[in-house]
This record gives structure tokens, sequence and C-alpha cells, in this order.
């Protein structure tokens, strides 16, 4: 049975599937939840701390899905980690904008401001830099040498096809398959990954 934290957060994803985040109501999100709005406000404090919450599930529901992919044989853990990154971009617009920085419109945005009795100065959402050093450090610490680094050209590919997707499902997944296997057959870059590059996200990396 899920706690009343889980069951707000599941309610305030529905709201957002629902419309805009700005249009979502903290009565509706307990109500919908079957909570009061007192337990909504101890759990979060503040919308925006209920937001940050939302973003960091986003965040740590991806990552938890990078810990299976890298489970697979390690010849395969390079595409594994390129198609879960694409499938769940494509799944939940939150991991989308935490992985390439672009906010739609009417999603939440990450707030670093503690609201009222601190209830979100604590792990704040990861920067899109944060959250694929993340998984880097994940593919390092399971496929050291060259195969961590055939991983990060994969994730560099996938994020090239999570900014700018090949419409329906199976010609961005066969697209994704494709990149990673020719990012294989190239150089294993020396450099560290920090970033959606300027190529893939419209910014230089940092």
């Amino acid at each position: 049975m899920p706690t009343a934290r889980q069951a707000l957060l599941d309610a305030a994803h529905r709201a957002l599937d629902e419309g805009p985040w700005r249009t979502v109501r903290m009565v509706d999100v307990a109500a919908v939840a079957g909570v009061s709005r007192q337990t909504l406000y101890n759990e979060f404090g503040t919308k925006g701390g209920l937001a940050g919450a939302l973003l960091r599930r986003a965040a740590d529901g991806y990552l938890a899905g990078v810990d299976r992919a890298l489970t697979a044989p390690a010849p395969d853990r390079p595409a594994a980690v390129a198609l879960w990154t694409v499938r769940a971009a494509r799944q939940d617009a939150l991991v989308k904008a935490l992985l390439t920085g672009c906010w739609a419109e009417g999603l939440p945005r990450p707030e670093h401001r503690p609201g009222p009795r601190g209830r979100t100065a604590g792990r704040p959402p990861p920067t899109p830099e944060e959250l694929v050093a993340l998984v880097r450090d994940r593919m390092v610490a399971v496929s050291p040498g060259a195969a961590a680094g055939r991983c990060e050209i994969a994730l560099r590919l996938a994020l090239s096809c999570v900014i700018v997707p090949v419409p329906g499902d199976d010609a961005a997944d066969s697209r994704a398959l494709g990149l990673v296997r020719e990012g294989a057959r190239v150089a294993v870059p020396t450099a560290g990954l920090s970033g959606p590059s300027r190529t893939a996200g419209g910014r230089s990396p940092r």
C-alpha cells in the first residue's frame, strides 16, 4: 500500500498529465490522494516543494532504469542504456526536461529556495549536467576502460535522439540502435562526459 507521500506524488503526476502545472491546485492533489490538505503541506511545504519532489522522483526512476540496463552483458550495455534513455524521455516529459534542460510549457521547474519549515531544503533535482554525470559514474563502475567509453558515446547519441526525436516509437528505437552501433565503431573519447554537447543540446560543454 502506498504511503501518503507516494499517493500525493502519484496524484500530482496525474494532474500534470491532465493540464499545465500552473493550473494544478494543492487541494485537488490532496483530494485525489485521499489525504488532507494539511498532510500535503506537512510533506512538501509549498507547491514548489511538491514540484521538486516530483522532479527528484523522475530522476531517481530514470537512474534506476539505467542501473537495470547496466545488468545486461557487457557488449549490450551501450545499447541498453541508450534505448532506456530514449524510452524514458519519451514516456515522461519530466525525464526529458531533466536530461536536456529544455522545459516545455506547462511543466514544473526546479526550485532551490526553501519553503516554510525548510521543506524544499533537501536534495534538489539534478541539473542536466549532474544527471548525465550520475549515469557516467554508474557506467564507469560496471564497465571499466573502453567499455565505459563506448557507453558514453552511446549516451551522447541517445541524448541527440531525445532532443531531436524521430516520430514513431519503432523509428525512434531503430534510430537509437543504429547510432549506438555506429558509435561503438568510432574511437573512444578521452574526455569525460559532462553533459549535452553543443550539437545535441544547443549549449557548449561545461
